[in-house]
């Protein structure tokens, strides 16, 4: 069966030793790879997800030492929901407490428990409760795997206008609506992990601005280049600017920006993060591509240090 949905969301951050210590000790996720932006090498680019990095479970930074604040607004994507146990939101909520994560009150979204809070960067993230089988998660030092975050459980897009979007989210992309819910209209895809995406259209709001704490895109997935190729060649009979495909090593890439402003990449699931590493030993070394290798010794010397 073609999976549909989300394959990852990447955003900006502020120090990426703070953003690390976040993700990993407070949320408990996996890094699963430690490089560099592939089109600004004095960055780097840090992946977090499960265990073995799958499609739909991926968040990734790039963070950026001085970087000013984001502003949120329309044309962007406003939160970002993992998936977790329903009985771990509980467990969760105690979690953030303890390690002083202000967060809002328990809502219920979709007939879901929901459990908002912000990144040291501002991020709006969410943790929503749902009902998972037997499988365990990535156990951390400090999150045990009964308790661990699943993966991605969608986006919410905060837009002018929904139509459009979800024209494309339908028509191309492979997913259907599913639910209304007050200002917000909800949509599927086919995978378990990150196969939801949410519109809320809100009118003349003033439009983001890009900084820490901002999404910079979502990735759709593609099972392979001609699954991906036919979706751009449907966007570009839409009148959409679609880019040329770029290898980032993990997976293979086009981007468009969709009618109401959100920059969308489509990516294919192949090869994966073990391309270049087993998977026992995901983030724990710089990988760079071929082309960046022999400059090794310079980006080194910029990047800060991390664990």
């Amino acid at each position: 069966m073609v999976q549909t949905g989300l394959h990852h969301v990447t955003a900006f951050s502020g120090p990426a030793l703070r953003n690390l210590d976040f993700h990993t000790r407070i949320l408990g996720l996996r890094l699963v790879k430690k490089t560099v932006n592939f089109d600004d090498p004095g960055t780097y680019h840090l992946y977090y997800g499960d265990a073995a990095g799958q499609p739909g479970t991926i968040l990734t930074f790039f963070p950026i030492e001085h970087a000013a604040p984001g502003r949120a607004g329309i044309g962007e994507t406003q939160e970002t929901a993992f998936r977790v146990p329903r009985a771990s939101i509980g467990w969760w909520t105690h979690r953030l407490i303890e390690k002083g994560v202000a967060h809002e009150p328990l809502v219920q979204v979709f007939g879901a428990p929901t459990l908002r809070f912000r990144d040291p960067d501002g991020m709006m993230l969410a943790l929503v409760g749902v009902d998972i089988g037997d499988a365990a998660g990535w156990a951390s030092s400090e999150v045990p795997a009964e308790h661990a975050i699943r993966g991605l459980h969608g986006v919410t897009l905060l837009l002018d206008k929904a139509e459009p979007t979800a024209a494309i989210l339908t028509e191309v992309l492979g997913l259907q609506e599913v639910g209304r819910e007050g200002s917000l209209i909800r949509f599927a895809g086919s995978a378990e992990l990150g196969g939801l995406v949410t519109l809320r259209a809100v009118g003349g709001f003033l439009p983001g601005r890009a900084g820490a704490g901002s999404v910079h895109h979502i990735a759709f997935r593609a099972a392979d280049d001609a699954a991906q190729a036919a979706m751009g060649r449907a966007l570009e009979a839409r009148g959409l600017h679609v880019t040329e495909q770029r290898d980032r090593q993990y997976f293979r890439s086009i981007y468009f920006r969709e009618p109401g402003g959100v920059l969308f990449e489509i990516a294919t699931d192949a090869p994966g993060f073990a391309v270049d590493e087993p998977v026992e030993a995901l983030g724990q070394a710089l990988k760079l591509p071929a082309a960046l290798e022999p400059h090794r010794a310079e980006i080194e010397a910029v990047l800060p240090k991390v664990a």
